[in-house]
């Protein structure tokens, strides 16, 4: 390239020279540009973690307002009706409302391995959840108790269905979107819960026929189904 330069320029002027040192600074510039580009790359990194950890926060809070919400209707129905299936189908809600602290620990930690501890935690919540659904709708088949208010109860069911629903569409597209199968977990268990949570109307339903024992039932078979859920989102998180 100094050969060019002194050709281009036969008079011998001092011109040589300073296309020599444009050649230099051409030749530096992209390694300065290299290491703007490396700092950049490095930035980028950074926030990307930081923008994964806020919108797996935000849809973990969204969630657990969603259940809080409808968890604390359907307490209210419960005092009214005395609904086992209800019962089953509100301990679980609360359960899986709160899966939200660990994931929400987790996605503030922005750690891979706490977010995998926080998946079995919520495998671990559901299967808690199921051995209390089960055991009280046991006791109500030894110990029959006909639900009332059957109309708050069906709505009850409703309401438990729209939240679940809400919360799982909620985590299953921030799971997606951030590749964290934790929260594609809990929103499939999400999704399980909100047609778990039509059982209660069934059971509003079956007792409204004369059915009393169908009540219970109703809560076992939400138990066994809760069970199920258990094993895929075990099965899930392992994977």
């Amino acid at each position: 390239m100094v050969t060019h330069a002194r050709r281009a320029d036969p008079a011998g002027r001092g011109t040589t020279g300073a296309r020599v040192s444009s050649t230099s600074h051409a030749h530096h510039h992209p390694d300065h540009q290299g290491h703007s580009h490396g700092h950049g790359h490095s930035h980028g990194l950074v926030h990307q973690s930081i923008r994964r950890s806020r919108e797996g926060l935000r849809a973990v809070a969204i969630a657990l307002a969603v259940l809080g919400l409808t968890t604390v209707a359907q307490a209210a129905v419960l005092v009214a009706s005395g609904s086992v299936a209800l019962l089953a189908d509100l301990i679980h809600n609360g359960g899986d409302a709160l899966t939200a602290v660990p994931l929400g620990i987790a996605f503030l930690l922005r750690s891979e391995h706490a977010e995998r501890l926080a998946g079995l935690a919520v495998v671990a919540a559901i299967f808690v959840s199921a051995c209390v659904a089960g055991l009280e709708s046991v006791h109500r088949l030894l110990d029959p108790q006909p639900p009332h208010a059957l109309g708050a109860l069906a709505a009850a069911g409703a309401i438990g269905f729209a939240g679940n629903l809400a919360a799982a569409l909620v985590r299953a597209r921030a799971g997606r979107r951030l590749d964290s199968p934790a929260l594609i977990a809990d929103g499939a268990h999400a999704r399980a819960d909100a047609y778990v949570s039509l059982g209660v109307v069934a059971s509003a339903a079956v007792v409204a026929l004369g059915l009393d024992v169908g009540d219970p039932v109703i809560g076992l078979a939400i138990t066994l189904l809760i069970l199920r859920i258990t094993w895929q989102s075990w099965r899930t998180v392992r994977a």
